[in-house]
């Protein structure tokens, strides 16, 4: 089945290519106090993702932050992606990475937030 929370279902979790889900359970408990204190629902487009679906969509192969189960996108513009930024750089200490994607259509713009653990965090770049 895989790991879940109270506002977030293991589907939702879980590689939309093969359905597998090694989400990580620090982050999340990391999304889930980010969701309690946004007090609203967060709608993810991407979280957990297995290395052959990870290849095919993104820049960093089959060994990126998805793959390890640490990584959510979070699907938000304006204000709420700025209440998710300043919450996600106040607690530094658990988002490492932050990428910001907040060009074009709004709909599609998101907020890409890690809790990985390299000599490469903390980072923040954009998309």
């Amino acid at each position: 089945m895989g790991i879940s929370s109270k506002n977030f279902s293991s589907k939702e979790l879980s590689c939309s290519h093969c359905g597998e889900n090694k989400f990580d359970q620090k982050t999340l408990d990391a999304l889930q106090e980010l969701r309690e204190a946004l007090g609203k629902p967060i709608k993810l487009s991407s979280a957990y993702r297995c290395p052959a679906y990870n290849n095919t969509v993104s820049g960093s192969g089959k060994s990126g932050p998805h793959t390890t189960g640490c990584a959510v996108d979070i699907l938000c513009s304006g204000k709420e992606a700025h209440e998710i930024l300043t919450f996600a750089m106040i607690r530094s200490s658990i988002w490492k990475g932050i990428g910001v994607s907040q060009r074009g259509e709004h709909n599609s713009r998101f907020l890409h937030l890690d809790t990985l653990e390299t000599d490469m965090r903390p980072w923040v770049w954009s998309y």
